[in-house]
């Protein structure tokens, strides 16, 4: 697996303007939580030892697993990202609840707005989405937000310091 220097600073490559990134700091948790809110739909309660009865869905389970990847790339940005993308799983729940046709509209307006975004940022950037290249950038967008989040906050300099190295300075 590579490092998370070595996914950040591939995905960076795509996001060197500061107006693209700005558009990602919206689009993209809008993308997550719409995909979020269309995976919370079928739900089932599952009586869990210790927890008792859980709401699990397709959700749950993408949210498990992206963040043990996330957790094994980097623990500190990953346990934020678990935070996060968990206030995301608890606030999609009464989307799916809905009927079909409400869920559906709100998801996927949500899904079109985040996307519209993205591709807004692209055009300032110049260049295509990194996902056209390499599809995991669809897994590493989220956690690219989240980093540049962090550096704005003056948190992790070595890490921006690395990606800046291998991809150049944000303009």
């Amino acid at each position: 697996m590579k490092s998370i220097e070595e996914y950040l600073s591939e995905y960076a490559h795509y996001h060197r303007d500061q107006r693209n990134i700005y558009t990602h700091y919206v689009g993209i948790p809008l993308i997550v939580f719409s995909v979020l809110c269309l995976l919370s739909k079928p739900a089932f309660l599952v009586a869990l030892p210790f927890l008792g009865d859980v709401i699990m869905s397709p959700a749950v389970i993408v949210w498990v697993l992206g963040n043990i990847f996330y957790l094994k790339l980097d623990s500190r940005l990953g346990a934020v990202m678990a935070l996060v993308t968990g206030a995301m799983v608890y606030f999609a729940q009464p989307v799916a609840a809905m009927g079909v046709a409400a869920w559906l509209s709100i998801s996927l307006g949500i899904f079109i707005g985040g996307w519209a975004l993205q591709f807004i940022g692209h055009h300032f950037e110049g260049k295509k989405p990194a996902f056209v290249d390499d599809i995991m950038g669809l897994v590493i967008g989220p956690l690219f937000v989240l980093a540049e989040v962090s550096f704005e906050l003056g948190l992790r300099s070595q890490l921006k310091n690395e990606i800046e190295t291998r991809s150049g300075p944000v303009r």
